[in-house]
């Protein structure tokens, strides 16, 4: 009886433990199952990652890149691409190189405008006195460059092949736009028919050969503390003018009515330096306070 009692006790324990072994692998297995299982959560309607843009994705694509066009653009390249090319007899740069001193115009350079023309007496508003050279013209305000054209001599061509050399005397006013020209009647007549009004040009800067002395003027109302100097009759362009100041030069400062003036008197009386486009330099001696009165010189600038 007890034997039984003992095998049948070991049978009972063998199959509790045979069910608890096969418990313990289904619950594994649904712990498997529910791991591999998407779970619901405030997130399931949130695109992929994959889809999302990324931050540095969208620096990348929004930020400008070089391009052919931004190159061309930079100061270095222009300088570079300039200094590339060599200079031709009408490019600036040749000009500037041989006129260090030039402004707007510029020797060797051809320049495109209009021609009109206007009753000329030689006069205007460089402060020349009127004469009987009627071959003068009045430069527009733009390449006058506050009376830095005054005195110019300047070859103007037609379309037909015509040209002439006039000087340039007067400032033609703001109806005057860049490049154009505004001739003596007498002088666009020698162009075309005045019946044309205006006409198309190119014109250069000229240093004619058949020109005398220069002269020059003390203004009006200039003495020992105060006065204004014009240089008049010079072959090229007049670029800078000194007076003698001790031991040194000082400039001084242009007008736009083609005076020098010293406003404390420094220099007046005394001797005078004058320095063209390109920068020759002319000493004259000996030119007294005479206001109003041409004084001749002797000296001229060299044909170019």
């Amino acid at each position: 009886m007890d034997r039984r009692w003992l095998f049948l006790s070991a049978a009972v324990a063998l199959i509790v433990v045979s069910l608890g072994v096969v418990l313990l692998r289904d619950d594994e297995a649904d712990t498997r199952r529910a791991a591999d299982t998407p779970v619901a959560s405030t997130q399931a309607n949130v695109p992929p990652a994959t889809k999302s843009p990324s931050p540095s994705g969208s620096t990348t694509t929004a930020s400008p890149k070089p391009s052919a066009k931004t190159t061309q653009a930079s100061p270095s390249a222009s300088a570079t691409s300039a200094s590339a090319k060599p200079p031709t007899t009408d490019s600036p740069q040749a000009a500037s190189a041989g006129a260090p001193l030039a402004g707007r115009i510029r020797p060797n350079v051809t320049y495109r405008g209009i021609a009109t023309f206007y009753d000329a007496d030689g006069g205007g508003a460089c402060l020349y006195d009127p004469s009987g050279d009627v071959m003068t013209a009045a430069m527009n305000s733009t390449d006058y460059e506050t009376a830095k054209a005054c005195g110019a001599y300047v070859s103007v061509r037609a379309a037909n092949g015509t040209a002439i050399t006039v000087r340039i005397t007067n400032e033609c006013p703001g109806e005057c736009a860049p490049g154009q020209i505004d001739l003596s009647a007498e002088a666009f007549a020698k162009l075309a028919d005045p019946t044309a009004g205006r006409i198309a040009i190119t014109w250069k800067l000229v240093s004619p050969s058949t020109v005398g002395t220069m002269s020059v003027r003390y203004k009006t109302g200039s003495s020992q503390y105060w006065c204004g100097i014009q240089v008049i009759g010079h072959r090229n362009p007049v670029a800078r003018l000194e007076v003698r100041a001790g031991s040194g030069w000082r400039q001084l400062a242009r007008t736009d009515y083609n005076y020098f003036l010293s406003e404390d008197g420094t220099g007046c009386g005394g001797a005078i330096r004058v320095t063209d486009i390109f920068g020759e330099r002319l000493t004259v001696d000996g030119v007294a306070i005479r206001p109003d009165a041409v004084q001749p010189t002797r000296v001229q600038f060299a044909k170019r």
